[in-house]
């Protein structure tokens, strides 16, 4: 059977069409959980289109994908199906399942969508099984939108990083803070161990080397639970991309379009320059054509 239509793109709910930047920040997220969630119960709540649960599904035991749009869960159960997928219509602050139901509750960029979110994390916490986790992520209002100036008009209650953990803590009150960002990496790893360092310069030129990279976070992602145990071994550094390194190449071909632009530019000044000197001679010079 083919694939059905795919969804349009709001600029609300991402789809697996979308392409470089934003294909990096979302993927990028369910595949990092799915190392995760190996042979346990996962919802996967506020799924939109489904493709972040069915990839859950190829990891765990089970994987229930919720979202509240009926086109969104339809489309879902036509495009994905495996025999550990469903997916449920319903409303993620009033979850549609009894009380300690799975071991794993995911929910990504769905928090700052919501103005009660103290009762959406509540309803995590109620259907989590008491050695379950939640995995859960947000925009950093900080830079996401004071520093850039961006407005999401699907956005309704973004947070700062104490907001954040506050609004976590007070429920699950286990957790491990995890920063996300889009950038172009360059990595240089020893072929025979698994250990590395980050290394980054700064405006002098300094170099500053570290375990972790040392940029302010786009995104918060919280792995937390009710308590400490609970929480699962999670890599310290984990690194995403595309074989055809899409952003890269899409990066070169604009600078390659500011270069080309700059030479026809630079043509067309010297042309005027040109023109402007042949202007400037006596008229009865220009029409005998003598210099």
């Amino acid at each position: 059977m083919p694939d059905p239509r795919p969804l349009d793109f709001t600029g609300e709910r991402f789809t697996p069409e979308c392409v470089r930047e934003m294909a990096y920040e979302h993927w990028h997220r369910y595949a990092w959980a799915a190392e995760l969630v190996e042979g346990l119960d996962v919802l996967d709540a506020a799924c939109g289109e489904g493709y972040g649960s069915h990839l859950l599904a190829a990891r765990a035991r089970s994987v229930t994908g919720l979202d509240i749009g009926e086109e969104a869960v339809a489309h879902a159960r036509e495009r994905y199906a495996r025999d550990n997928l469903s997916f449920d219509q319903g409303d993620a602050t009033t979850l549609p399942y009894e009380d300690d139901r799975f071991d794993v509750v995911v929910s990504f960029e769905t928090l700052e969508h919501l103005e009660a979110q103290e009762t959406l994390l509540a309803e995590f916490r109620r259907v989590l099984r008491p050695n379950g986790f939640l995995v859960i992520s947000s925009p950093d209002r900080k830079t996401y939108s004071d520093e850039t100036g961006y407005d999401n008009p699907f956005h309704v209650r973004e947070l700062y990083r104490d907001e954040f953990e506050s609004l976590v803590s007070a429920t699950f009150p286990a957790f491990r803070l995890y920063g996300q960002k889009l950038m172009f990496v360059s990595a240089l790893w020893n072929l025979a161990t698994a250990e590395g360092r980050q290394f980054q310069t700064d405006e002098n030129g300094s170099i500053h080397s570290g375990s972790t990279p040392d940029y302010p976070p786009l995104y918060f992602i919280a792995v937390a639970a009710a308590r400490e145990e609970s929480l699962p071994p999670v890599p310290g550094l984990s690194l995403y991309g595309d074989r055809s390194e899409s952003v890269y190449r899409h990066y070169n071909e604009e600078v390659a379009k500011h270069i080309r632009a700059g030479h026809l530019l630079a043509e067309r000044d010297a042309e005027i320059e040109r023109l402007k000197t042949k202007l400037a001679r006596p008229w009865w010079r220009r029409l005998l054509g003598r210099s």
